[in-house]
């Protein structure tokens, strides 16, 4: 995709062009974009969406890069970044927030007003939307489990709002990994604790993170999603590949289960290791790793 787009079909929009992935991915790595469209809106979106349905765009979907590995050449197409998104509101025991809110923001607020049930996400480093997308979770928690709603547009710009049953949540997964449909914002219902002993407990939470996982070095987090009634890094310690290298990308030492950005790494560096950790493990075990960041190569 190399032709010329005129965005001012949609005032006010703010677009970036060449704009390097590598800025926008916990990863830190990644080429140019050709189009980077970051709505004020969800109507701003909703007109987004329509203009690149008419000149036969797909838009590629982005939050906080948390779980994304983007090519070295970069993306020659539109990345709709939810960065501006990120209204938050409390109305009683419900907190709103919009689908590029991050997640740390949303569970600070909610214990600073005394509101528990998102405990466990004050860690992630994503946003509301992408959190919703891949139901994260972390610690026992998963976001399906305080969810009241969920704000979407589909491919024409048409709202929709669906219920925790019609997102059809499992492990990692929910409709919208299927639909490629906006999530602009996700309504949460909680409920009254301590904020001391929410914000403690937080604490709590984020100091076994530190402890545990390499916040020191940049990555998207968990490389491969569990397997069924394994854990990915306890196979891949197994098979003696903790501190497996290829050019500027590790197997971490501190948690097998991280591939970190060691040291200027590319993302052929990225693609290379996870590879071989995928093929000694399956020799070795039997189980076929199955990667949980998402690329865009």
């Amino acid at each position: 995709m190399t032709e010329e787009m005129d965005w001012t079909a949609v005032p006010g929009l703010e677009v970036l062009e060449g704009e390097p992935m590598s800025r926008h991915t916990t990863f830190r790595i990644g080429g140019p974009a050709r189009w980077m469209l970051l709505p004020r809106s969800a109507d701003q979106a909703a007109a987004v969406l329509r203009l690149c349905r008419e000149r036969g765009i797909v838009p590629f979907f982005l939050g906080c890069g948390s779980n994304l590995l983007v090519g070295d050449g970069g993306y020659d197409g539109a990345i709709l970044s939810t960065a501006r998104l990120d209204e938050m509101r409390v109305e009683g025991e419900t907190v709103y927030a919009g689908g590029g809110a991050r997640l740390s923001r949303l569970a600070a607020l909610a214990a600073d007003q005394g509101l528990s049930g998102l405990e466990f996400a004050s860690g992630i480093p994503g946003s509301v939307g992408g959190a919703v997308r891949m139901n994260a979770g972390a610690y026992g928690g998963e976001m399906c489990q305080a969810l009241e709603r969920v704000d979407c547009l589909d491919e024409t710009g048409a709202p929709h709002t669906l219920s925790p049953e019609a997102c059809h949540f499992a492990y990692r997964h929910s409709v919208f990994c299927e639909k490629n449909w906006l999530i602009t914002g996700a309504l949460f219902r909680l409920r009254r604790r301590d904020s001391a002993e929410i914000r403690a407990e937080m604490a709590e939470l984020n100091r076994r993170r530190r402890e545990k996982q390499p916040l020191e070095y940049p990555s998207a987090g968990s490389t491969f999603k569990r397997p069924p009634g394994r854990f990915a890094a306890a196979l891949i310690e197994e098979c003696g590949l903790k501190g497996l290298r290829v050019g500027g990308a590790q197997v971490s030492e501190k948690h097998s289960g991280f591939v970190i950005n060691r040291e200027d790494a590319t993302c052929a560096d990225v693609l290379a290791l996870m590879e071989q950790v995928r093929e000694r493990v399956l020799e070795r075990t039997g189980v076929l790793l199955e990667p949980e960041v998402e690329i865009l190569n």
